[in-house]
């Protein structure tokens, strides 16, 4: 099964985040992956760049309302993500619970990345999708 690992931390733990050694923090992280890589779990991995060089789009209105970062009104920022494949929801956990970003003000959210073969086959868009899928190797 695959899971979504997705980093969230608050406001204040986001800024905090510029008190930590950079190169102990990337030695760190480096670990952690290097352990889900050699447990062939580790599908893809990513962080995101700083909240103020993105943006939002608002289907809220005709024509949607796109305003740039930083966000006045946020309490949690998605700051990167894992997705591995494990055999449950409980190994998932298990290895949130040894991410290295922890503290005051961090999360780890994990939620199922469903399959394709979960959606109705008889459907044009999900034969599509299944041949672009089969076509890149995805499948």
């Amino acid at each position: 099964m695959k899971f979504m690992m997705i980093w969230r931390a608050t406001d204040e733990a986001f800024a905090n985040m510029g008190e930590f050694d950079f190169d102990k923090m990337l030695e760190t992280v480096g670990r952690f992956n290097e352990e889900m890589i050699r447990a062939g779990v580790l599908l893809a991995a990513e962080g995101l760049a700083d909240p103020s060089e993105g943006v939002v789009v608002d289907y809220s209105t005709e024509p949607p309302v796109v305003t740039d970062g930083p966000y006045g009104e946020t309490k949690e920022l998605f700051n990167g993500f894992y997705i591995i494949n494990v055999a449950s929801k409980e190994e998932a956990i298990e290895w949130a619970k040894r991410a290295p970003m922890t503290g005051p003000g961090f999360k780890t959210e994990i939620r199922r990345v469903p399959t394709i073969d979960e959606f109705p086959q008889d459907n044009e868009w999900i034969q599509k999708e299944r041949a672009w899928r089969e076509a890149n190797g995805q499948l």
